[in-house]
């Protein structure tokens, strides 16, 4: 074990308490085992780093031996957002497949199961479940990561999501505050704007995380989005008005508040990493996740140093730095505790298929054939947005494949996609797979002309479902786990 390194002051341990670092690899470098030994509390991992769950054990085991009660944070949301089954896709729907299902028993069930296998590969502290009201239909970034565009039914399941969590000793970090769901702009890209007034943002956007804060999460996350009727001059992540006025004051928060990647464009792009991550410390975050993109001990340096300076320079009052500090290493504290208190509760491993099961519908226009013969799945792929990625598989052709041997898959995009697909089928029936038809015209424009063409065409749509159904039959997954490709391919053979 590395012993704390006797010349690091206590100024520059506050520093390091208060980073959320990434790093390239599926071992610790010696760079990230070092900062730990001199007051690093936290790292990311991201689906770069892990390879399979004997892997990821044995990196939080080689972090352990550094700081046994180092935080290992994720952005394991489940659906579509996944980390731990990166390269195979989740064995658990998202949020927006729990909400339309709306049995909150359900969801702490998956939530714990999910935190379960987190605990067993070492992962202590998850930046999920996102809280956000996904009240936009055209929102590029939310969509199926939200439990749905009621406030009452997005906080009921986000309090159970916390509760189940956190019943495997996992942290949750409720996101991203004051609300992500009424947006048209992805914050990786550009900065947000919501205009809902004051009353508005009560009721709708805040609703979730009042239900979180009652269901005890332990952290929360912010978000890089301007909203002037509570601040008119900076984003959220930034606002002393909206993170400490009114998360810890208003609402009454005490837990730990993460700021997003502070490397997205909302930030990175207008003032810089440095000058964020003070600002966002002078505006009540505790903690910097830096990590998804950058990914180096240059960078940890970097802001080590700024911070360093700020507080030196009386930029950044030095109690605050200790008291983000603070919260951080009571964190780490809790979750040491948790595991040495055993889970409650059996493991639930087929509890993520059940609730895609439960989630799918299927909806019929007129007297359809059964599917009895192989297929051809043409995929309209969109481009993923950075929170989802573009590494982990999606669809229904896989399981199609394994049900009904001799089905075949083709990937398509662009309004000529529909007629492509119908002289790529050769005369086979076609099951189309699209994501957010109602944001992407391409994709409409396609599926009119192959339904034109063939009209026997089955439809998956494992987006948000905003189009009238329509296909022969159409089938609804509310995402695009695994587990929803799954679900979805027995309901077209089920008939």
């Amino acid at each position: 074990m590395t012993t704390f390194t006797t010349g690091t002051d206590t100024l520059t341990r506050d520093a390091l308490a208060v980073l959320q670092p990434g790093f390239a690899g599926t071992t610790a470098p010696d760079w990230v085992l070092r900062r730990l030994g001199e007051g690093l509390t936290s790292v990311g991992l991201f689906g770069r780093n892990i390879a399979s769950p004997g892997q990821l054990a044995a990196l939080t085991g080689q972090l352990r031996a550094e700081r046994p009660d180092v935080l290992v944070a994720i952005d394991e949301e489940g659906g579509d957002v996944t980390r731990l089954e990166v390269r195979t896709g989740s064995s658990f729907p998202g949020n927006h497949a729990l909400g339309a299902v709306d049995d909150t028993e359900l969801t702490r069930a998956v939530a714990a199961e999910l935190g379960r296998r987190l605990a067993a590969c070492g992962v202590n502290f998850n930046w999920a479940p996102s809280a956000d009201v996904n009240s936009n239909p055209d929102n590029p970034v939310i969509g199926v990561r939200s439990f749905g565009a009621d406030a009452g039914l997005v906080a009921r399941h986000t309090a159970a999501y916390v509760a189940g969590l956190q019943s495997a000793g996992v942290a949750a970090c409720t996101k991203h505050f004051p609300g992500h769901g009424d947006t048209a702009v992805d914050s990786h890209h550009a900065l947000p704007r919501i205009d809902a007034d004051a009353a508005v943002l009560a009721e709708r956007e805040l609703a979730p995380f009042r239900a979180a804060i009652a269901a005890g999460s332990r952290a929360v996350m912010s978000a890089h989005l301007l909203v002037p009727a509570l601040d008119p001059d900076h984003p959220g992540t930034l606002s002393r008005r909206v993170l400490t006025d009114l998360l810890r004051g208003e609402l009454g928060y005490e837990g730990l508040i993460v700021t997003d990647g502070m490397e997205m464009q909302a930030i990175a792009g207008r003032y810089g990493i440095e000058r964020g991550s003070v600002l966002a410390l002078a505006a009540g975050a505790d903690a910097i996740c830096v990590g998804g993109g950058l990914a180096d001990e240059e960078t940890v340096r970097r802001l080590c140093d700024t911070l360093v300076e700020a507080v030196r320079s009386g930029e950044l009052p030095e109690e605050r730095l200790a008291d983000a500090a603070e919260r951080g290493r009571a964190l780490a504290r809790w979750t040491a505790e948790a595991r040495r208190s055993p889970s409650p509760g059996d493991p639930e491993p087929e509890i993520g298929l059940t609730a895609a099961r439960r989630a799918v519908t299927v909806t019929r226009t007129g007297p359809t054939a059964p599917v009895t013969a192989p297929v051809y799945v043409a995929t309209f792929s969109p481009e993923a947005n950075i929170a989802v990625g573009d590494e982990t598989p999606w669809g229904v052709g896989a399981e199609l494949e394994r049900l009904l041997p001799g089905t075949t898959t083709g990937h398509f995009t662009g309004t000529d996609a529909g007629a492509r697909v119908f002289e790529a089928a050769a005369g086979r029936r076609v099951v189309a797979v699209v994501r957010d038809e109602h944001r992407h015209p391409w994709m409409r424009t396609a599926l009119d002309t192959l339904l034109a063409a063939a009209p026997d065409t089955v439809v998956v749509e494992m987006g948000v479902p905003q189009s009238a159904p329509r296909g022969a039959p159409h089938i609804a997954t509310r995402g695009a786990a695994r587990v929803c490709g799954v679900a979805a391919a027995e309901a077209i053979v089920a008939g």
